[in-house]
């Protein structure tokens, strides 16, 4: 598959938000593109996602102009300013219970920590996610976002702004294209030329001049047909390299189409006891956060709420 953006550019109420460009990138690349903050970042992953419509220009999937709802529902936006990035009053376990919940996985207690378990977060739970370190931040945001198997396309917006070295949220954008998804990475001119990217000063650049591909790299084999289920890479340890792989996900219920659209699992599977006894099964089920959160931890019932009329409602 492959998403292709033809002359895109993305109007605001006084200046551009996104000046004409031109990209194209397939599952199993992990491309790397660069510009300052404020040069169109934001509305270059929405509207290649198709979160946002183009003043301009056309984004096709596979060569063909499709809805908006179809494009979305192929790709994920990760940590994105002011869209999909998680509230930094969350514990790592709210953000892991939403992002489970947005990717039609069942998100129970039990659900958390079985997660964070496998991934030896355990003891990070209760830490608000603006304490975690950048790279383990990015890993865990795009572990979730990948856990919808309807997603073959994956934006990692500006990562390197919660600090840490480059080459860590850049490895995690590698494993994640070796598993066969689409990564589109953001990133400041610095943070590339720390990558080893050969990029003059940017004299007589303007504010409004779009991020520049500076990198692709294809990692891995693209999928043969538009359904087929991705194998998901997965969060790393805080001591370990980002990239280790872990297994399959559970079957999932049915997937989220949209970013930001909370997905209702099914009734039988969430009153269904689990098959090996768990003392945190008896805990009420509209409770977000296990009870071994530490009770330092501040903890918040549910994100705050997007004003109904956000211009990036649809974003969400």
């Amino acid at each position: 598959m492959q998403i292709t953006l033809s002359g895109v550019r993305v109007e605001g109420r006084r200046d551009p938000m996104l000046e004409a460009t031109d990209l194209a990138w397939a599952t199993g690349e992990c491309l790397l593109v660069a510009g300052e903050p404020g040069h169109g970042h934001t509305a270059l992953a929405l509207v290649a996602t198709g979160r946002f419509v183009p003043s301009s220009g056309a984004v096709r999937l596979d060569g063909a102009v499709v809805a908006p709802s179809a494009l979305r529902a192929r790709t994920a936006v990760v940590d994105v300013p002011g869209i999909s990035e998680p509230d930094d009053a969350l514990s790592l376990a709210d953000v892991v219970a939403e992002g489970l919940a947005l990717a039609g996985r069942r998100s129970l207690p039990r659900d958390v920590t079985r997660w964070l378990e496998e991934r030896a977060l355990t003891e990070d739970r209760g830490r608000r996610v603006d304490q975690l370190p950048g790279v383990v931040r990015t890993a865990v945001l795009a572990a979730l976002a990948t856990e919808d198997p309807d997603v073959r396309f994956v934006v990692l917006t500006l990562p390197d702004r919660h600090g840490g070295e480059p080459s860590g949220w850049w490895e995690t954008a590698r494993t994640l294209a070796a598993s066969g998804l689409g990564v589109l990475v953001q990133c400041t001119r610095s943070s590339a030329r720390d990558l080893g990217v050969d990029l003059p000063p940017a004299r007589g650049a303007t504010l409004h001049e779009p991020p520049q591909v500076v990198r692709r790299e294809t990692l891995g084999a693209p999928a043969e047909e538009l359904g087929a289920t991705a194998v998901l890479p997965a969060a790393a340890p805080v001591a370990e390299t980002v990239a280790e792989p872990v297994a399959e996900p559970e079957p999932q219920a049915e997937a989220a189409t949209e970013a930001g659209r909370a997905v209702e699992p099914e009734v039988e599977d969430e009153l269904e006891p689990s098959p090996d006894p768990d003392a945190r099964a008896e805990e009420e089920l509209d409770d977000p956060i296990d009870a071994t959160a530490p009770d330092d931890t501040p903890i918040h019932d549910s994100l705050a709420a997007t004003p109904a009329d956000d211009p990036q409602e649809e974003a969400r």
